[in-house]
């Protein structure tokens, strides 16, 4: 099965986001990632390696993402990981939706969860 990590430069916006998501996932593996390491708004390239190789044993790591810093930390984070994970060009709570549902299809690959994730961008919410 294809995993999830959902990270945020807010630690309550991730788990609430992972919440969201896992209402949808099934059996789906979702991590939340979120704020810096003092508790504050950032991201932590060293949590975000930490939430990847704890999924390291799917089939592959999808991260969903919602701002700049949190980018650079997730590359930085999957350069690191032994876990095999990409990057969604996706709207982190919608993105982090459709993959979570994508990641049920017993045919689910890395690839088509994170087709489905991006597919999100182009959904109208009128």
């Amino acid at each position: 099965m294809v995993g999830l990590v959902v990270v945020s430069h807010s630690g309550r916006a991730a788990e609430g986001i992972r919440e969201v998501a896992a209402e949808m996932a099934d059996e789906t593996s979702i991590e939340a990632v979120g704020g810096d390491p003092d508790g504050g708004i950032g991201t932590s390239a060293p949590a975000i390696r930490e939430a990847l190789d704890s999924l390291a044993d799917e089939d592959g790591v999808v991260v969903l993402v919602d701002l700049g810093s949190a980018v650079m930390n997730a590359e930085i984070a999957i350069e690191e990981s032994d876990a095999d994970a990409k990057i969604a060009d996706a709207p982190v709570l919608e993105g982090a939706v459709n993959a979570a549902v994508a990641a049920t299809s017993p045919k689910a690959s890395m690839e088509s969860v994170v087709e489905a994730a991006e597919e999100a961008a182009d959904i109208s919410k009128l």
